[in-house]
């Protein structure tokens, strides 16, 4: 869900953005801020795996109750775009390295993805088909066998070398 910073790569979608500056409600009318959270995971989440709307719901209420703070989604985008390009040091990475990245992402184009995983020498890509910018949870047991069998790869390539 990341990019290089490459800035010739694509864009967001404009739905995406919208949804993420909309104005937030304030925390005291609870009932419309998490409607409004709701909305932003349906706009930006993985369509492949939808989530049931009292799973979201639930998912929603947990993350504001431990903080609803609307001023850092516009200071965390501030952030990753002053940071600027990463394509450097991505060439500098000697070490195995595993790209994931959801075909579906509106927020960070897939093609931020596969462009990462071409500036890092030998990296391994896996694109998950059906995610977007969010970990829906049947979106979980697969990123923990691709992660896994990444590992396993990079085990059996050390037992070699030794």
């Amino acid at each position: 869900m990341s990019s290089s910073g490459d800035p010739k790569l694509p864009t967001s979608k404009p739905e995406a953005i919208s949804a993420l500056f909309s104005p937030r409600p304030p925390i005291e009318d609870r009932e419309r801020a998490i409607q409004h959270a709701m909305n932003i995971y349906r706009t930006i989440g993985s369509p492949g795996f939808p989530i049931l709307d009292a799973e979201l719901r639930e998912k929603v209420v947990r993350t504001m109750d431990r903080s609803y703070y609307p001023q850092g989604v516009g200071r965390q985008f501030l952030a990753v775009l002053s940071n600027g390009s990463r394509v450097e040091m991505l060439k500098r990475i000697q070490v195995p390295t595993l790209v994931i990245h959801g075909s579906d992402d509106p927020l960070i184009p897939v093609e931020a993805g596969t462009d990462t995983a071409a500036k890092v020498p030998d990296a391994e890509m896996k694109i998950i088909p059906g995610m977007g910018h969010d970990l829906a949870p049947g979106v979980i047991p697969i990123l923990v066998e691709t992660i896994a069998e990444h590992c396993q790869r990079v085990d059996a390539r050390l037992r070699t070398l030794r």
